[in-house]
């Protein structure tokens, strides 16, 4: 926890009490995503409320496809679907697009369907924006702003069957152990996260 806390100080330095910025950290390292609340106001609040419940704390990214997405948010380390509140609206059509290092939310074929999972793009998905696979897309509500390199490493593990999975489940488990919400820049100036990210030694 301590170790945590001195990686994420500067953040807090730094903050301006605007757009709301969160630390994953899992097995293989940190991962902070800045959200977008201006743009995916009602995704961003139905994030932040599983996030202060601690919902994500303990679950894992259980679909890695290499070029494309890592997936998590929804299974426990049991591979066990964790219970979630009802699905919100979509808000894809937010001039947001899946590009690399964003993250958006992960539903059925429902557009509206979306619950607490969510996947980060590991390149430009213009094919999830809206138009592209369907006529609705999948909502993008924020975007990595330091630790791009930890999702690298959970893009590179191996992958195969395991639990309910037929594929893309990591045959090393990565556990996202705790979601804090941080604070951070300005909206109006979201190179200030990107500056805060090199002072805090976190690449992106």
């Amino acid at each position: 926890m301590r170790k945590l806390f001195l990686l994420l100080f500067p953040f807090l330095a730094l903050a301006t009490s605007a757009a709301p910025t969160v630390a994953l950290e899992t097995t293989l390292g940190t991962i902070v995503v800045a959200l977008d609340e201006k743009k995916a106001p009602a995704t961003v609040d139905n994030f932040l409320r599983y996030v202060r419940s601690g919902f994500y704390d303990g679950t894992i990214f259980h679909r890695v496809i290499a070029d494309f997405v890592i997936q998590g948010g929804g299974y426990d380390e049991r591979y066990r679907k964790k219970p979630t509140r009802g699905p919100i609206a979509s808000e894809a059509q937010n001039g947001l697009s899946n590009l690399r290092g964003t993250i958006a939310m992960a539903r059925s074929s429902d557009p509206h369907s979306a619950t607490a999972q969510f996947f980060i793009n590991l390149v430009d998905n213009a094919s999830l924006d809206s138009g592209g696979v369907d006529a609705h897309g999948y909502t993008v509500f924020g975007r990595v702003v330091a630790g791009m390199e930890v999702v690298e490493k959970i893009a590179a593990l191996s992958t195969g069957a395991g639990g309910p999975f037929a594929r893309d489940l990591p045959k090393t488990p990565v556990v996202i152990e705790s979601v804090k919400l941080l604070e951070s820049a300005s909206p109006d100036n979201p190179m200030e996260e990107d500056e805060a990210a090199s002072r805090a030694g976190v690449s992106r």
